[in-house]
């Protein structure tokens, strides 16, 4: 007998456009990835994954977890030339009910829902306070941010922009770092250094102020060199400070009690570095707050879906309205 698909969810980024299934018993189905540089519109997306999956057989919600500022139902991609709406997906796909949301966000609802083998815990393992907000973040194509507000009843997901909140240097070789990129692009945001560009203009910085050479082409090539570059490992080191840096910063503006997630493309990848390295040493570094950082856990997302986690969760809740 065929599973019957109650919802269709996605997470949906400037790279990829992820897709699954929930069936009526609340399990991921036909996890499926697409490139979203091979599509129009996301209507063209999801029409291509539901014909390989579904066929005829259309579920009867969606919700979609999106890549950037959600205003009144309706996104324009931060990092992608799509624009949709609620409305657009409930005419075309005749949903009974369409929700979009923050891409981060959806993490955020995924959180609290991860298993300890989906986690890699930074630095010292302190507990979480039971019932106390957490912050998702992640470096990827850009850089994202949101919150998580515990409730008895549910928890409500904090949508934010904070990637493109200021950059703050935290010694003279980053605020030489600053100097390049407010040259650059004018304002320097923290998704300036905290993307896969960022890396490359990382490294291309690091090289500028110590007068090495910089040969690599690209953030990946970067990334595959550091094992035997010293160049490339002194970037993605300083990738990793700067993003304790920036992690301890949101837990201060949240009052992320609960934690402090770190997800994203790139941080799987920087795994022993962020353990061994920097990342928790200057997530900790708050001066008269350094003792209020201490015991908030920092932890690296391993599940390899936390967005389609969240809006799965947050399709079941639509369906129990």
């Amino acid at each position: 007998m065929k599973p019957q698909y109650v919802g269709l969810v996605g997470d949906i980024g400037g790279t990829n456009a992820r897709f699954a299934l929930i069936d009526s018993a609340g399990h991921v189905r036909n996890p499926h990835t697409l490139k979203a540089a091979d599509y129009s519109s996301l209507g063209e997306a999801i029409t291509r994954y539901l014909q390989q999956t579904t066929g005829r057989q259309r579920p009867t919600r969606a919700v979609l977890a999106v890549a950037g500022p959600v205003v009144d139902g309706e996104i324009a991609f931060t990092n992608l030339s799509w624009q949709v709406s609620e409305c657009d997906l409930l005419a075309q796909f005749e949903f009974e009910g369409v929700k979009l949301l923050n891409d981060f966000a959806a993490q955020a609802l995924a959180a609290p829902l991860l298993e300890p083998d989906n986690l890699r815990v930074l630095g010292p393992a302190v507990p979480a306070a039971a019932g106390g907000p957490l912050v998702v973040m992640g470096a990827g194509t850009g850089f994202g941010v949101a919150g998580l507000a515990r409730g008895t009843l549910r928890d409500i997901p904090i949508s934010t922009e904070g990637g493109h909140a200021g950059f703050a240097p935290s010694d003279e070789v980053e605020i030489e770092l600053w100097k390049r990129q407010q040259a650059k692009f004018g304002r320097v945001s923290i998704e300036r250094l905290l993307s896969g560009s960022g890396i490359y203009d990382i490294y291309q910085g690091l090289a500028e102020i110590s007068g090495w050479e910089a040969p690599l082409t690209s953030e990946m090539a970067v990334s595959e060199a550091a094992a035997t570059d010293p160049l490339a490992a002194a970037t993605l080191d300083r990738f990793c400070g700067i993003m304790g840096s920036v992690a301890g910063d949101l837990a201060l503006t949240f009052g992320a009690r609960g934690g402090v997630f770190i997800s994203g493309g790139i941080a799987p990848r920087l795994a022993d570095r962020l353990a061994s390295g920097s990342f928790r040493a200057r997530f900790e570094d708050k001066d008269r707050l350094s003792e209020y950082l201490r015991e908030i856990p920092t932890s690296l997302v391993l599940h390899p879906y936390p967005a389609i986690l969240g809006a799965a969760r947050q399709l079941l809740q639509m369906e129990r309205l």
